[in-house]
């Protein structure tokens, strides 16, 4: 095991792709000599040099663009967004065009790459570069979307990523960037489509995901001394959704909460929600409740960016309050 930050990590799986495989290569803005905007490809150009690590100019519809044409002829191409924010202007490439392509091919031509791009809110970067969107690709038939918690998770879901067949939008949160974790030695690949329990409690399941995986943590364990054992659930993949896991907890304790980043409305834990009123209603012991971010632009203020993303305390106010 070495201990590596979350961003450290992140190179350190594109790295052990792009030796694996010599399809591998990396497209985006600053990602070359400048390591990327927040340092997570640092040395990658260096290694592999400026025919696999290709810095580009502003333009997120020619980066897309250019890595859709590179799969679809044999290459896997890893592209950045620097924040995802910016994927709406080229959100037509990605939704009706790389999505679509495999189905309206029947099959013949495959997108094997990853859009990788920095997501959600923390850093004080304002409502036009905090927003978290994931449930934006969740939405579309034919993306994969991954949003990995630790450094060990972030290195082997970007190989698993890499390695996929299917289009993959990989949404790291930034303000996880310096958090510093153990990540296994030598080659490591994870599983897309899996969830992973990190926590088991008899009295209700928290389900969470990227930067809210660590505040579950610990108001479950602020949770316990108020006698409330809490199991915690770190979704990790949306599309494949891990339903055996997340529901079997639930039937478990009969209590659901979700905790999103995302705006409340349309959140990736609505069907969270909606999966286990259709499957486990028998089961529950009460409402299902959903902590998030209001639906509204982030701020940029540090007193109420913080206020309207969810805290450990409000999950902790939220739980105690239910349980009564």
């Amino acid at each position: 095991m070495a201990e590596l930050s979350y961003r450290e990590a992140i190179a350190a799986g594109i790295a052990q792709e792009m030796a694996r495989d010599p399809m591998v290569y990396f497209i985006g803005e600053d990602i070359g000599a400048a390591g990327g905007v927040f340092k997570a490809t640092v040395g990658l150009f260096e290694r592999f040099g400026p025919d696999r690590v290709r810095d580009t100019p502003i333009s997120e519809q020619a980066i897309i663009g250019a890595a859709m044409g590179a799969a679809m002829t044999g290459l896997r191409p890893i592209a950045e967004i620097m924040f995802s924010d910016f994927l709406a202007t080229c959100w037509d490439m990605i939704a009706n065009q790389i999505a679509k392509t495999r189905y309206m091919t029947d099959g013949q031509v495959a997108l094997p790459l990853v859009i990788r791009t920095a997501n959600g809110g923390g850093t004080r970067f304002g409502a036009q570069h905090s927003q978290s969107l994931e449930n934006w690709a969740m939405a579309v038939p034919g993306l994969k979307v991954v949003a990995p918690s630790n450094p060990a998770d972030a290195k082997g879901l970007l190989a698993a990523a890499v390695r996929d067949p299917d289009p993959v939008l990989f949404f790291e949160q930034k303000s996880l960037y310096g958090v510093k974790g153990n990540v296994p030695d030598g080659e490591h690949v994870d599983t897309l489509g899996s969830a992973k329990v990190l926590r088991d409690g008899k009295d209700c399941t928290i389900v969470a995901l990227a930067a809210m995986v660590p505040k579950a943590m610990q108001a479950a364990e602020q949770l316990a001394s108020d006698g409330i054992q809490a199991t915690v659930v770190d979704v990790r993949s949306l599309v494949p959704l891990d339903t055996r896991t997340i529901l079997g907890e639930v039937v478990k304790t009969g209590r659901l909460f979700t905790v999103e980043e995302n705006p409340r409305l349309c959140g990736w834990g609505a069907e969270i929600a909606s999966l286990a009123a259709d499957e486990c209603f028998d089961d529950l012991d009460g409402p299902i409740v959903r902590i998030t971010t209001p639906h509204v632009p982030l701020p940029a203020a540090d007193v109420l960016e913080d206020a309207a993303m969810p805290s450990v305390e409000r999950i902790v106010a939220t739980v105690r309050k239910s349980m009564r």
